[in-house]
């Protein structure tokens, strides 16, 4: 499991230097033919490994409700992230991470909630739910890149 801690630690880092590299405001453009901006989609991020991994497993999950009823699936920016909650969501880009890697390794993870995810993957331990976090990080990696040129 350490190569999927990895993988994910790589994009994390990836997602802070978007954070460093775009002002605010070019985090909260949504450019034309896109749905979402850069700071939606690394909030998503986030919210989605909270849900597959913690929320499925039955744990307590490590971002407030509001959190996820912001930046979970199937929904969009509503207004603009303002520094304070940038701030915060560089912050849990690593501590997230974190938590579930130290987790993982004091056997946190014992039950798991049988999840097929919309694109069909079939998620039924926490081990595949890490594993489909670190594609699913990925394309939104991919998704952010394409924003990041026309912000």
């Amino acid at each position: 499991m350490t190569s999927v801690f990895e993988t994910q630690k790589t994009i994390r880092e990836i997602l802070l230097k978007v954070l460093d590299h775009y002002s605010l405001e070019q985090l909260n453009k949504i450019p034309d033919g896109f749905k979402n901006n850069l700071i939606w989609n690394i909030g998503h991020c986030i919210a989605s490994q909270q849900i597959l991994v913690y929320k499925l497993s039955g744990l307590p999950m490590h971002v407030t409700d509001e959190f996820i009823g912001k930046y979970s699936k199937g929904t969009k920016p509503e207004a603009d992230v303002l520094q304070e909650e940038a701030d915060e969501i560089r912050e849990m880009l690593i501590k997230t991470l974190q938590q579930t890697e130290n987790d993982y390794k004091n056997n946190v993870f014992v039950n798991y909630n049988p999840y097929r995810t919309s694109m069909g993957f079939d998620l039924t331990n926490v081990q595949e739910a890490l594993n489909f976090v670190s594609y699913h990080e990925g394309i939104h990696t991919g998704i952010i890149m394409s924003i990041g040129k026309f912000v």
